[in-house]
């Protein structure tokens, strides 16, 4: 985390000479801008990507959102939306088509899966494949279009190495995307390591509150614009100012939060490793051999998102577990102040839904009372083992 980026968080490209010297940068909550001459409004409505006309396409609260998530990625361009999916979708219509194939690189969100499962109908395919070079190699395909990448991944932290990935993708003439919402622009720079486009799902770590939904996707203006113009502009997913200001307010703590994360997530992570009932870890930061030297290389600092599995597993041992839970929360999503935990164990067919897996989200409330909390939660669990 360096002074360059602390800065772009805090007060970067912000002008309070600009809004009467208000110390908050104000909401331009508002539908369209009129003008005085007709010659300039005329104008304007030929390029909307580049002049405030409708707030479908520029709203100054949104724009300077925008400046600094590039700014923090060392993107040319950014494009926030309304969701995470909404970057998704507008990036996969946007530079896919009929015949395309995309590759899912590691375990990846399962909307986007579901998305391109939806998109098999206007002819795009796609495959998955693990983070091994080769295996990755051997995947593609003559139609492969897109390489779309989760690093870490947000249930099994799984790594890739981003560089020698774009390498490949490059030497093949692919497209490149990874989702960064489990690093943030802090802890890890997709673009700097060769990666065409970065997305994030601005509702988690940007964030940090738990009120707001919304995405974006940085790169290349070339590879942005267009995103832009059909993606957003036509498919309509545009985020408000309102949500634009609270993101805003997000990033000024970001850096402070995000180093509690990282120290709050390594204190739990050791004191998982002492319960003999936890027989597997997923986090960055246990990761021994080649994988850890991609990760050392790639990332900057750790988020609290960690996975973890326990022997046994069946549901009522999960169930158990999860309800002994206090200060965590049973809920999805990460990212906020507050820790909460999931489970895909099932409470139907249950032969079919044994396993001891549980996500982690390690909030802010400090890691002595997540401990207290998961060690009372280890103790039932244990009595209907």
């Amino acid at each position: 985390m360096n002074k360059t980026d602390i800065e772009i968080c805090t007060h970067g490209y912000e002008d309070n000479t600009k809004y009467e010297g208000a110390v908050v940068p104000p909401i331009y909550q508002t539908s369209l801008y009129t003008y005085k001459d007709f010659k300039k409004f005329s104008l304007a409505m030929d390029n909307q990507r580049e002049n405030l006309v409708y707030s479908r396409g520029l709203n100054p609260t949104v724009r300077l959102l925008e400046e600094k998530i590039a700014g923090l990625e060392r993107g040319e361009m950014c494009k926030a939306f309304g969701a995470g999916m909404g970057a998704i979708s507008s990036t996969m219509m946007t530079l896919l088509k009929s015949g395309d194939h995309v590759l899912l690189v590691n375990e990846t969100y399962g909307p986007t899966v579901e998305l391109l499962e939806h998109l098999h109908s206007f002819g795009i395919t796609f495959d998955r494949t693990t983070n091994n070079m080769k295996d990755i190699e051997s995947a593609i395909t003559d139609q492969t279009k897109l390489i779309y990448i989760e690093s870490p991944a947000s249930m099994d932290m799984s790594i890739a190495d981003l560089e020698q990935i774009s390498k490949l993708a490059k030497d093949k003439n692919i497209f490149t995307a990874i989702d960064n919402s489990w690093s943030t622009p802090l802890f890890q720079k997709p673009l700097t390591l060769g990666i065409d486009l970065v997305i994030h799902s601005l509702s988690k770590y940007i964030s940090g509150h738990s009120d707001v939904v919304a995405g974006a996707v940085v790169g290349k203006k070339e590879l942005v614009e267009p995103i832009f113009q059909y993606g957003y502009q036509l498919f309509g997913s545009i985020l408000a100012p309102q949500d634009a200001y609270l993101l805003i307010r997000g990033l000024r703590t970001l850096p402070v939060r995000m180093k509690q994360h990282h120290e709050n997530v390594l204190e739990v992570i050791d004191y998982l490793q002492t319960k003999d009932e936890v027989i597997q870890i997923n986090h960055p930061s246990v990761l021994t051999g080649a994988l850890k030297k991609v990760a050392d290389k790639q990332l900057l600092g750790y988020s609290g998102l960690l996975s973890f599995e326990v022997k046994h597993g069946n549901f009522k041992q999960i169930e158990a577990f999860m309800n002994a839970l206090e200060t965590i929360q049973i809920g999805v999503s990460w990212g906020g102040y507050e820790s909460l935990a999931i489970s895909p164990a099932k409470p139907y067919h249950p032969s079919e839904n044994q396993t001891g897996f549980i996500r982690l989200a390690v909030g802010l409330e400090g890691s002595a009372l997540i401990i207290a909390d998961l060690e009372k939660a280890f103790s039932v669990m244990v009595e209907v083992m």
